[in-house]
């Protein structure tokens, strides 16, 4: 059995003049999480478009959970999961009533259909609002319940399409477990958000789409190297061990007011160990280090000369 959960070759799309998708390579592992970062207008919702069925390909091949998705349609829907951007739950209903709407259309079983309803409510701390309307539930509450919804026909792979837009810090944090606990599962996510904070937590592989194209894949690690910045900085005690350290760190840049030194560095531990050696040499002492490297917003307007403020 092939290790791809997703596997795209050439991948193209247009409308009329305009290629939105041009010539797209990426391949997706069973059991990771693969995100997929770009600006507005890239091809984002495109490329899931296709991936999930609703768009025919205009060239190239593309295979999810081992089928091709212009020619076993059928097969591809009963193997993926997709949560949207907006929750589609049924606002009349109760919780419980949209998880059995959802076991009736996966043509569950009665005594299935509670088993999965009885497991998922669970799993996803919504036993006690389970008989309310979800008219009265909160932003996150909602989250939950669309992405519950999704998994009672336990698919393999999900596609989540910025599952936490609008929600706080702490309904975002419970979405990211909940993530990690279908991932430890086995279950393949591949996941779109305008939060790179977010693809940096629980992404295994990161892509960037930019204008139909990908200009980059890689870990958030592997991306985030290839940015340059990283840097050491040292805080000194006083003006005197500030001169003397600027001395012997010709590179460094320095900031008076701070009683500070910028050291450009690879954020690795080895020239971290050169540096700190070289100010050991001259008796040199620091009061504070820290080591600071490129984040994925970095990256992000590296390769696309755009601020994530664009891709929200």
């Amino acid at each position: 059995m092939t290790s791809s959960a997703i596997a795209v070759s050439g991948l193209r799309k247009a409308y009329g003049d305009r290629v939105v998708l041009d010539g797209i390579d990426l391949e997706v592992h069973r059991g990771t999480v693969f995100s997929l970062l770009g600006p507005n207008g890239a091809g984002k919702t495109t490329t899931v478009n296709v991936l999930t069925t609703l768009l025919k390909p205009d060239g190239g091949t593309v295979r999810v959970a081992g089928h091709d998705v212009a020619t076993e349609t059928r097969a591809v829907r009963a193997a993926i999961g997709v949560t949207g951007q907006f929750a589609a739950v049924d606002e009349l209903l109760t919780g419980q009533e949209n998880l059995r709407l959802m076991a009736d259309l996966k043509r569950l079983d009665a005594g299935a259909g509670r088993r999965v309803i009885g497991e998922l409510l669970e799993r996803f701390d919504l036993v006690g609002s389970a008989q309310k309307p979800v008219s009265s539930y909160s932003g996150g509450m909602r989250r939950k319940l669309d992405l519950a919804m999704t998994l009672v026909g336990k698919p393999r792979i999900i596609f989540l399409d910025e599952p936490t837009t609008g929600l706080d810090p702490r309904s975002r944090r419970t979405m990211w477990q909940l993530v990690r606990e279908l991932v430890a599962d086995g279950v393949t996510i591949f996941l779109t958000t305008q939060y790179l904070e977010e693809a940096d937590q629980l992404a295994d592989r990161v892509a960037v789409l930019d204008q139909g194209r990908l200009v980059a894949q890689g870990t958030p690690d592997d991306l985030k190297r290839q940015v340059p910045g990283s840097h050491v900085r040292l805080r000194f005690a006083d003006a005197a061990q500030l001169d003397a350290a600027a001395r012997v760190l010709t590179e460094a840049t320095r900031d008076d007011d701070a009683l500070a030194l910028r050291v450009p560095g690879d954020g690795g531990t080895k020239s971290l160990r050169a540096l700190l050696d070289r100010l050991d040499e001259h008796a040199i002492s620091a009061d504070e280090f820290s080591v600071h490297t490129p984040d994925l917003d970095d990256v992000f307007l590296a390769l696309t000369g755009r601020t994530t403020e664009v891709a929200k």
